[in-house]
């Protein structure tokens, strides 16, 4: 019998997130759902353990705009588990006006980017304790369309929701790709994805719009996080369940190489080597 997969999947309480936590629940797995706010999160909780017929679930709820509550969350994680085998980092933010987080962060920029950067480094011991831990990070279409200002981070000098947006999925694959590559050699993998043009409170808020099912939109999560067809792949971008081709800003080794030193620094982690 193999092993019960445990997945810690953020932004879980709405959306394509609950759709891919209750994907993977009723497929055996055991699921850390993540929201923002503890009476929430245990609502969803026990409306996920009724759809799925499955009490394989726990839930975790932290403020990602904050970086002390990542790391917050991080710890809670870590006191619960013994292995975390898919962090899938699915949490995300569309913001109409520019508003600065605790931190003194843009929020779209810290929700989207900086928060799972950072949880992804603080969990790394956990994934290294699984027999093949995934790092799954959901990012858009919306990519294409990003660019990575560093002397102005924080939009202090132009913000634009869908401009702040598309750099951060920017980022996400960035990352991604960075991640996979500083891992070389090790047991764990890095891919990010676009879930599809689905219609979530997201997509309604930012771009006025709707679109596909969360079945639909959870699809690409559900497939990387659990196919033993792509234990090894790594350094991938995933749409509609299959393997496609991210911008070419993405693939852009100085500016993946950049981001992650810039990333470590402001949030404070000690980053992996650069083994290339």
């Amino acid at each position: 019998m193999s092993q019960q997969r445990i997945v810690l999947v953020t932004g879980a309480t709405d959306g394509i997130g609950r759709q891919t936590a209750l994907e993977l629940l009723r497929r055996g797995a055991r699921v850390l759902v993540h929201g923002r706010t503890t009476a929430k999160t245990n609502a969803v909780c026990e409306a996920l353990a009724r759809e799925s017929h499955s009490n394989d679930l726990v839930p975790v709820a932290a403020d990602l705009s904050s970086m002390s509550s990542v790391r917050a969350l991080a710890a809670e994680v870590a006191g619960r588990v013994e292995r975390l085998d898919v962090l899938l980092n699915n949490a995300g933010v569309f913001m109409h006006e520019r508003k600065l987080t605790e931190d003194g962060f843009e929020m779209t920029f810290a929700v989207n980017h900086l928060a799972p950067f950072l949880l992804t480094h603080l969990l790394l011991p956990k994934l290294r304790a699984s027999d093949g831990g995934r790092i799954v990070t959901v990012s858009s279409i919306a990519h294409n369309r990003g660019q990575i200002e560093f002397g102005d981070l924080t939009s202090e000098r132009y913000f634009h929701g869908y401009t702040a947006y598309a750099t951060s999925k920017l980022a996400n694959v960035l990352f991604a790709y960075e991640m996979g590559r500083r891992l070389a050699g090790t047991r764990i993998t890095s891919n990010a994805l676009h879930p599809g043009v689905i219609g979530t409170k997201l997509l309604r808020s930012g771009f006025g719009m709707g679109g596909g099912t969360v079945a639909q939109g959870a699809a690409t999560s559900v497939r990387l996080a659990i196919d033993p067809a792509l234990a090894e792949v790594t350094c991938k971008y995933f749409s509609d369940e299959h393997e496609e081709a991210s911008s070419k800003a993405s693939h852009d080794r100085v500016l993946q190489r950049r981001l992650y030193e810039v990333s470590t620094k402001l949030v404070g982690v000690e980053g992996l080597p650069d083994v290339t």
